[in-house]
């Protein structure tokens, strides 16, 4: 396959360049200055159009995609723990076989309409444990995304749904491996885990030489239990429980402090910022600027759009620091595509020969001159979903012209909403 006539371009390093892209089964073969002189199977004329690779959404839920628009709580919460008890823990406990497909569905189709090519995914679902992680894959599948799954231990639902989730996610790992998909170990929060559970969850991750996807330090309230519990802030207690390695992922990081910042990074860890979900659930401001070079972008299950993700990143930091350069958020969503490569054994979020083929079409027509000096600033005050018109993942087309390839997103859709119906009246029950 060859994408003609491009202008290419990547975050980080940042690269801004003319020319041509041969891909060959699921990886770029090549990068050309002229056309090659023999023909290709197919060939896509790309005039005018900016290649990028695809975006990775370095932390979300799935689940929350049927979560749009649905009707308030019970009461109005006051902090961040009576929002998760009000409405996401019951949401979770009301998803069953049918919630999760549907969700994992349409979440993805979101996703690649905003150019978002890989999901890395925390979910949860109490009283559909068993097989969840094989329904969601199931659906990403179909849309032709790329994801790492995890299923989220706690034992706020008590011990043998603990035990279920710590079984959900050593069955997922040691099944057949898919082309697109991979599984690490899920893991909530310090402050619904107790030690027994903690050394549970880094016994699974070293048996599988994965990583832990966890909460940390989302709310001061986390930082307040873990100094209950155990005397030490919450990256102390999970650090000396095991759970950072190099594939452990952690979400939020809120109320870090400069030594569990440094702790988590001395253990090579990963850190994902998502700043739009703290901004909802009034959970504070980041110390995004001491998260290092091991550090990424999530959502946090609001949708799939990075674009919109590292704009609204960018600009609350610059509410707080006005020095603060676009560049640095543009790093910081390029590290997404960092944080999963090795979960596929090969480079993502590179345009150059051996890198998986994960890209997206932009229809962007710069109203000023675009060049690598200034690509994050474009991003930051001019790209948007909107000028996304295709998508490609490990060499196939997954969205051309604004459509998606091989699904009914009008039908996929359509169940949704029913779905989604049907799953709000049963939260009533819980």
């Amino acid at each position: 396959m060859l994408l003609a006539n491009a202008t290419l371009a990547t975050l980080n390093p940042p690269m801004l360049r003319s020319g041509h892209l041969v891909v060959e089964g699921d990886r770029i073969q090549s990068v050309l200055d002229t056309l090659p002189s023999d023909p290709s199977d197919e060939a896509v004329d790309c005039t005018g159009k900016l290649i990028i690779p695809g975006n990775v959404c370095a932390h979300t839920h799935l689940y929350s995609a049927l979560a749009r628009g649905m009707p308030g709580p019970r009461a109005q919460p006051a902090n961040f723990l009576e929002i998760l008890q009000l409405i996401w823990w019951r949401l979770d406990r009301a998803l069953d076989e049918p919630g999760i497909r549907a969700s994992a569905l349409v979440g993805a189709l979101d996703a690649v309409h905003a150019g978002t090519t890989t999901l890395v995914d925390h979910h949860a679902s109490p009283n559909t444990i068993l097989g969840s992680l094989d329904m969601l894959a199931d659906g990403l599948e179909s849309v032709g995304v790329r994801a790492v799954l995890c299923y989220e231990v706690t034992d706020r639902d008590g011990r043998a749904r603990r035990d279920q989730g710590l079984q959900e996610n050593d069955r997922f790992l040691s099944g057949k491996r898919r082309d697109l998909i991979r599984g690490n170990i899920g893991a909530h929060a310090s402050f619904t885990l107790e030690d027994d559970s903690l050394s549970a969850l880094a016994e699974l991750a070293r048996h599988h030489e994965t990583g832990v996807h966890i909460h940390v330090a989302e709310a001061a309230s986390d930082e307040e239990d873990s100094l209950r519990r155990s005397g030490r802030r919450t990256a102390s207690r999970l650090a000396d429980a095991g759970i950072f390695n190099r594939d452990s992922i952690a979400a939020h990081g809120v109320h870090l402090d400069a030594s569990e910042l440094a702790l988590i990074q001395a253990n090579g860890s990963w850190l994902v910022h998502n700043c739009r979900s703290n901004m909802n659930n009034s959970v504070g401001f980041a110390p995004v600027a001491g998260f290092g070079n091991r550090a990424a972008l999530g959502t946090d299950g609001i949708d799939g759009d990075m674009f919109a993700e590292s704009r609204t990143a960018f600009f609350r930091s610059r509410e707080a620091d006005l020095s603060t350069p676009a560049e640095a958020f543009a790093h910081l969503l390029a590290g997404g595509a960092s944080l999963v490569a090795p979960y596929f054994g090969s480079p993502l979020g590179r345009i150059e020969a051996g890198a998986l083929a994960d890209l997206v079409v932009l229809n962007y027509d710069p109203p000023t001159d675009l060049h690598a000096a200034n690509l994050a600033w474009h991003w930051m005050f001019g790209l948007t979903a909107g000028h996304v018109e295709r998508v490609m993942v490990g060499g196939t087309w997954i969205l051309k012209d604004g459509e998606i390839v091989g699904v009914d997103e009008e039908k996929v859709r359509a169940e949704a909403r029913r779905e989604a119906t049907r799953l709000w009246r049963r939260m009533d029950e819980f």
